[in-house]
């Protein structure tokens, strides 16, 4: 999995990008095919905004998320990123079984 962070108006220290890391670890842990994970954190006056894409196998999960300061705006964007996950993966799982009509009939 490829992780980049950059930012818009904004030095991604040190601090940042392991808040970030951390963060994102939460949703990492529910879904092992991630292939690549973009977050872009940009600094406006009064308006903190933090975008993530993350690629899955079929599917592309993308959320933003503004708050008035950096690490809030981080905050909400985990919350939000960790419940597309999960939902993604109820969906590829609920659709991996078979089909009713391929199952076999059973004699009554």
């Amino acid at each position: 999995m490829n992780l980049s962070i950059c930012g818009r108006h904004l030095d991604v220290t040190p601090a940042i990008r392991e808040y970030v890391v951390n963060k994102l670890a939460r949703a990492l842990r529910h879904f092992d095919h991630i292939i690549d994970v973009q977050v872009m954190l940009s600094v406006e006056p009064l308006r903190h905004t933090a975008e993530v894409t993350m690629r899955l196998r079929g599917k592309d999960i993308h959320c933003e998320a503004q708050d008035e300061n950096l690490y809030a705006a981080i905050d909400l964007l985990a919350d939000k990123i960790d419940r597309q996950v999960i939902k993604h993966k109820d969906k590829v799982q609920s659709h991996a079984t078979e089909s009713v009509k391929r199952l076999p009939v059973a004699a009554a």
